[in-house]
Protein backbone atom coordinates (compact mmCIF):
# COMPACT_ATOMS: atom_id res chain seq x y z
CA UNK A 1 0.00 0.00 0.00
CA UNK A 2 1.36 3.49 -0.71
CA UNK A 3 2.01 5.73 2.60
CA UNK A 4 3.82 8.68 0.91
CA UNK A 5 7.11 7.79 2.20
CA UNK A 6 5.48 5.98 5.54
CA UNK A 7 3.00 8.74 6.33
CA UNK A 8 -0.56 8.87 5.73
CA UNK A 9 -2.10 8.36 2.54
CA UNK A 10 -2.90 11.03 0.18
CA UNK A 11 -6.13 11.93 -1.74
CA UNK A 12 -6.51 14.12 -4.59
CA UNK A 13 -10.19 15.94 -5.24
CA UNK A 14 -11.82 18.01 -7.50
CA UNK A 15 -15.23 20.07 -7.19
CA UNK A 16 -17.23 20.70 -10.11
CA UNK A 17 -20.05 23.33 -10.27
CA UNK A 18 -22.43 21.13 -9.99
CA UNK A 19 -21.05 20.60 -6.52
CA UNK A 20 -20.22 17.20 -7.11
CA UNK A 21 -16.72 16.25 -5.48
CA UNK A 22 -14.49 13.50 -7.24
CA UNK A 23 -11.51 12.09 -4.98
CA UNK A 24 -8.55 10.58 -6.97
CA UNK A 25 -6.13 7.98 -5.20
CA UNK A 26 -2.75 6.89 -6.50
CA UNK A 27 -3.03 3.14 -8.55
CA UNK A 28 -1.23 1.07 -5.81
CA UNK A 29 -4.28 0.63 -2.80
CA UNK A 30 -6.18 -2.77 -3.46
CA UNK A 31 -9.54 -2.94 -5.25
CA UNK A 32 -12.76 -3.34 -3.28
CA UNK A 33 -11.64 -0.40 -0.93
CA UNK A 34 -13.90 2.63 0.20
CA UNK A 35 -14.10 6.35 1.00
CA UNK A 36 -15.63 6.58 4.31
CA UNK A 37 -16.97 10.41 5.20
CA UNK A 38 -17.82 11.04 9.12
CA UNK A 39 -19.69 13.82 10.50
CA UNK A 40 -17.55 14.65 13.32
CA UNK A 41 -19.36 14.54 16.02
CA UNK A 42 -20.01 17.20 19.31
CA UNK A 43 -17.05 16.73 21.71
CA UNK A 44 -17.74 13.56 23.91
CA UNK A 45 -20.35 12.10 22.15
CA UNK A 46 -19.86 9.43 19.62
CA UNK A 47 -19.86 9.39 15.76
CA UNK A 48 -23.13 8.66 14.56
CA UNK A 49 -23.08 9.77 11.12
CA UNK A 50 -21.08 8.08 8.15
CA UNK A 51 -21.01 8.23 4.18
CA UNK A 52 -19.41 5.40 2.67
CA UNK A 53 -18.02 6.07 -1.09
CA UNK A 54 -16.91 2.84 -3.32
CA UNK A 55 -14.03 3.11 -4.64
CA UNK A 56 -13.73 2.10 -8.66
CA UNK A 57 -10.15 1.54 -11.06
CA UNK A 58 -9.97 4.75 -13.77
CA UNK A 59 -8.24 3.88 -16.95
CA UNK A 60 -5.12 5.08 -15.72
CA UNK A 61 -5.19 2.39 -12.58
CA UNK A 62 -6.17 4.94 -10.03
CA UNK A 63 -8.66 4.06 -7.63
CA UNK A 64 -11.42 7.18 -7.56
CA UNK A 65 -14.81 8.03 -5.77
CA UNK A 66 -17.42 10.49 -6.12
CA UNK A 67 -19.49 12.70 -3.91
CA UNK A 68 -22.35 12.77 -5.99
CA UNK A 69 -23.92 16.62 -6.09
CA UNK A 70 -27.29 15.54 -4.68
CA UNK A 71 -27.72 17.12 -0.65
CA UNK A 72 -26.88 14.55 1.43
CA UNK A 73 -24.56 15.68 3.62
CA UNK A 74 -25.76 17.05 7.27
CA UNK A 75 -24.89 20.25 8.06
CA UNK A 76 -21.34 19.55 10.00
CA UNK A 77 -17.44 18.95 9.05
CA UNK A 78 -17.14 15.11 7.80
CA UNK A 79 -14.12 13.52 8.04
CA UNK A 80 -12.39 11.58 5.49
CA UNK A 81 -10.90 8.00 5.50
CA UNK A 82 -9.96 5.32 3.57
CA UNK A 83 -11.01 1.96 4.15
CA UNK A 84 -8.58 -0.24 2.05
CA UNK A 85 -10.13 -3.67 2.10
CA UNK A 86 -13.60 -4.85 3.48
CA UNK A 87 -13.11 -5.04 7.51
CA UNK A 88 -9.68 -3.44 7.71
CA UNK A 89 -9.58 -0.33 10.47
CA UNK A 90 -10.18 3.01 8.56
CA UNK A 91 -6.94 5.19 7.77
CA UNK A 92 -7.47 8.93 8.08
CA UNK A 93 -6.24 11.17 4.83
CA UNK A 94 -4.24 13.67 4.13
CA UNK A 95 -4.79 16.14 1.48
CA UNK A 96 -3.12 15.76 -2.37
CA UNK A 97 -3.92 18.66 -4.44
CA UNK A 98 -7.56 20.14 -4.15
CA UNK A 99 -8.80 21.62 -7.03
CA UNK A 100 -11.59 24.15 -5.77
CA UNK A 101 -11.25 26.70 -8.79
CA UNK A 102 -15.16 25.75 -9.37
CA UNK A 103 -16.06 27.39 -6.36
CA UNK A 104 -14.80 30.73 -6.21
CA UNK A 105 -17.11 32.73 -8.27
CA UNK A 106 -19.64 30.59 -6.38
CA UNK A 107 -21.61 34.05 -4.98
CA UNK A 108 -22.54 34.35 -8.64
CA UNK A 109 -24.90 32.18 -9.36
CA UNK A 110 -28.48 31.51 -8.66
CA UNK A 111 -28.90 28.23 -6.22
CA UNK A 112 -32.35 26.39 -5.60
CA UNK A 113 -33.38 25.13 -2.25
CA UNK A 114 -32.21 23.49 0.03
CA UNK A 115 -28.83 25.00 -0.48
CA UNK A 116 -26.09 22.55 -0.42
CA UNK A 117 -22.43 23.76 0.21
CA UNK A 118 -19.77 21.42 -0.07
CA UNK A 119 -16.01 22.42 0.57
CA UNK A 120 -13.17 20.33 0.79
CA UNK A 121 -10.71 21.42 3.31
CA UNK A 122 -7.68 20.83 5.16
CA UNK A 123 -7.76 21.00 8.79
CA UNK A 124 -5.66 21.91 11.89
CA UNK A 125 -3.35 18.74 12.65
CA UNK A 126 -3.20 18.52 8.28
CA UNK A 127 -6.18 16.09 7.27
CA UNK A 128 -8.54 16.20 4.92
CA UNK A 129 -12.20 17.38 5.88
CA UNK A 130 -15.49 18.51 4.03
CA UNK A 131 -17.37 21.06 5.06
CA UNK A 132 -21.24 20.75 4.39
CA UNK A 133 -24.50 23.24 4.89
CA UNK A 134 -27.30 21.94 4.50
CA UNK A 135 -30.09 25.04 4.70
CA UNK A 136 -33.62 25.80 3.21
CA UNK A 137 -32.91 28.89 2.13
CA UNK A 138 -29.78 31.45 2.31
CA UNK A 139 -28.61 34.94 2.17
CA UNK A 140 -25.09 35.35 0.84
CA UNK A 141 -23.14 38.25 1.99
CA UNK A 142 -21.05 40.02 -0.92
CA UNK A 143 -19.46 42.83 0.73
CA UNK A 144 -19.28 44.86 4.42
CA UNK A 145 -18.60 48.10 5.03
CA UNK A 146 -17.52 49.49 8.28
CA UNK A 147 -17.82 53.33 9.44
CA UNK A 148 -17.35 55.19 12.33
CA UNK A 149 -20.94 55.03 12.91
CA UNK A 150 -22.45 52.20 10.75
CA UNK A 151 -21.95 48.76 9.08
CA UNK A 152 -24.04 48.42 5.91
CA UNK A 153 -23.88 44.95 4.54
CA UNK A 154 -25.11 43.79 1.03
CA UNK A 155 -26.21 40.61 0.22
CA UNK A 156 -28.41 37.86 -1.92
CA UNK A 157 -31.15 35.95 -0.91
CA UNK A 158 -30.85 32.11 -2.99
CA UNK A 159 -34.07 29.92 -2.51
CA UNK A 160 -36.07 32.93 -1.36
CA UNK A 161 -37.22 36.19 -2.28
CA UNK A 162 -37.73 39.78 -1.02
CA UNK A 163 -41.48 40.44 -0.34
CA UNK A 164 -43.35 43.16 1.41
CA UNK A 165 -42.90 42.94 5.13
CA UNK A 166 -39.25 41.37 4.79
CA UNK A 167 -37.01 42.43 7.93
CA UNK A 168 -33.38 42.36 8.75
CA UNK A 169 -32.84 40.61 12.32
CA UNK A 170 -30.16 41.31 15.00
CA UNK A 171 -30.38 38.80 17.84
CA UNK A 172 -28.78 39.11 20.84
CA UNK A 173 -27.25 35.80 21.58
CA UNK A 174 -28.44 34.32 24.94
CA UNK A 175 -30.56 37.63 25.51
CA UNK A 176 -34.07 35.47 25.64
CA UNK A 177 -35.59 36.99 22.26
CA UNK A 178 -33.87 40.95 22.81
CA UNK A 179 -33.64 41.70 19.15
CA UNK A 180 -33.37 44.94 17.14
CA UNK A 181 -34.94 45.00 13.35
CA UNK A 182 -33.68 47.24 10.40
CA UNK A 183 -35.80 47.62 7.02
CA UNK A 184 -33.65 45.86 4.22
CA UNK A 185 -33.16 47.84 0.96
CA UNK A 186 -34.49 45.60 -1.35
CA UNK A 187 -32.98 45.54 -5.20
CA UNK A 188 -35.10 45.73 -8.03
CA UNK A 189 -34.37 41.24 -8.55
CA UNK A 190 -36.26 40.66 -5.44
CA UNK A 191 -32.94 38.67 -3.91
CA UNK A 192 -30.47 41.29 -3.77
CA UNK A 193 -30.60 43.64 -0.64
CA UNK A 194 -28.42 45.72 1.67
CA UNK A 195 -29.33 47.49 5.50
CA UNK A 196 -27.33 49.33 7.86
CA UNK A 197 -26.49 49.13 11.39
CA UNK A 198 -26.42 52.01 13.60
CA UNK A 199 -23.57 51.45 16.02
CA UNK A 200 -24.92 53.21 18.84
CA UNK A 201 -28.51 51.75 18.60
CA UNK A 202 -26.57 48.28 18.90
CA UNK A 203 -24.22 49.38 21.62
CA UNK A 204 -27.31 50.78 23.29
CA UNK A 205 -29.29 47.50 23.13
CA UNK A 206 -26.43 45.21 24.83
CA UNK A 207 -27.83 46.11 28.20
CA UNK A 208 -24.83 43.99 30.15
CA UNK A 209 -22.12 45.89 27.86
CA UNK A 210 -20.74 43.41 25.90
CA UNK A 211 -22.27 40.25 23.99
CA UNK A 212 -23.17 38.92 20.14
CA UNK A 213 -25.49 40.11 17.66
CA UNK A 214 -26.37 37.48 15.03
CA UNK A 215 -27.95 38.54 11.57
CA UNK A 216 -30.73 36.89 10.04
CA UNK A 217 -33.50 38.32 7.26
CA UNK A 218 -36.61 37.68 7.26
CA UNK A 219 -37.70 37.78 3.68
CA UNK A 220 -41.50 38.56 4.06
CA UNK A 221 -43.65 38.58 7.09
CA UNK A 222 -44.15 36.24 9.41
CA UNK A 223 -41.41 34.21 7.21
CA UNK A 224 -38.93 31.95 8.69
CA UNK A 225 -35.88 33.43 9.63
CA UNK A 226 -32.88 32.87 6.84
CA UNK A 227 -29.41 33.25 8.59
CA UNK A 228 -26.89 35.97 6.86
CA UNK A 229 -23.37 34.33 5.68
CA UNK A 230 -21.09 34.16 3.54
CA UNK A 231 -20.82 30.31 1.97
CA UNK A 232 -20.77 30.51 -1.70
CA UNK A 233 -16.55 30.34 -2.49
CA UNK A 234 -13.68 28.01 -1.65
CA UNK A 235 -13.21 29.55 1.83
CA UNK A 236 -14.22 26.70 4.63
CA UNK A 237 -13.49 28.85 7.52
CA UNK A 238 -13.47 32.38 7.33
CA UNK A 239 -13.23 33.78 11.06
CA UNK A 240 -9.11 34.33 11.18
CA UNK A 241 -8.74 35.60 7.23
CA UNK A 242 -12.09 37.71 6.88
CA UNK A 243 -10.71 40.21 9.76
CA UNK A 244 -13.14 43.60 9.86
CA UNK A 245 -12.32 47.01 12.12
CA UNK A 246 -13.04 47.54 15.61
CA UNK A 247 -15.16 51.15 15.80
CA UNK A 248 -15.16 52.27 19.40
CA UNK A 249 -18.20 54.19 20.41
CA UNK A 250 -18.34 55.85 23.71
CA UNK A 251 -17.43 53.09 26.06
CA UNK A 252 -18.32 49.95 23.27
CA UNK A 253 -16.34 48.48 21.02
CA UNK A 254 -17.86 46.80 17.88
CA UNK A 255 -17.12 44.93 14.51
CA UNK A 256 -18.74 42.48 12.42
CA UNK A 257 -17.66 38.58 12.25
CA UNK A 258 -17.85 35.51 10.83
CA UNK A 259 -18.73 32.69 13.04
CA UNK A 260 -16.89 28.86 12.98
CA UNK A 261 -19.77 28.65 10.98
CA UNK A 262 -18.66 31.33 8.60
CA UNK A 263 -22.05 32.96 9.77
CA UNK A 264 -22.19 36.85 10.31
CA UNK A 265 -22.38 38.16 13.85
CA UNK A 266 -21.50 41.68 15.24
CA UNK A 267 -19.49 41.57 18.86
CA UNK A 268 -19.71 44.15 21.23
CA UNK A 269 -17.48 44.32 23.84
CA UNK A 270 -16.00 47.01 26.29
CA UNK A 271 -13.87 49.11 25.45
CA UNK A 272 -10.02 49.71 26.60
Amino acid sequence: MSRDDGAQPRVGCMVDTDGRITFDLPPRWPEGGQLLLGLRPKKGQPEKTVHVLDLEATDEGRRRAVLGANPVLTEGRWDVYLVPEPGSPRLRLRPGLRDLRALVDGYLHDRPSPLAVRIPYVTKDGHLAVRAWLRPAHAEVDGINVTDRSITVGARLHGATLLEGAVVCLRLRGGNGTQRTVEPRAGQDGRSFSFTVDHEELAAGTSTGSGVWDVFIQPAANAPLIRVARLLDDVADRKEVFVYPTVTLGGAALRPYYTVDNDLSVTVAKAG
